[in-house]
């Protein structure tokens, strides 16, 4: 039995990181995803990136969002030109976020 330490973490992670873990010493344990796994696995990558952002504030973690964002869009074929549409639309109907607007309750 060895006495190395393990890690669990179980993510999808960028391309680059096994050639970097290696790079220290350690050794990754990976698979590639299937087209459905990784699907789901973007979409767990964005919540967990917009959660980093949310406890960070950080714009690098903002700018992995949006990385997410991207291959989402790549792999589902979505146009990010649309999403970005459909982003405008939306505002122009419903409005933005620059009045700062904080819903309380709504009593019926």
């Amino acid at each position: 039995m060895s006495d190395r330490e393990t890690i669990e973490f179980d993510k999808l992670v960028r391309d680059n990181v096994p050639e970097l873990i290696r790079q220290s010493g350690d050794t990754p344990e990976t698979h590639v995803a299937d087209d459905s796994e990784y699907r789901q696995r973007l979409r767990e990558k964005l919540i967990e990136e917009a959660t980093e952002f949310r406890e960070t504030g950080a714009t690098e973690e903002l700018a992995d969002v949006l990385a997410v964002v991207g291959a989402i869009c790549r792999t589902d074929d979505i146009d990010r030109e649309e999403v970005e549409r459909l982003g405008r639309e939306k505002t122009h109907e419903r409005g933005g976020f620059e009045e700062r607007i904080v819903l309380e309750r709504v009593r019926k």
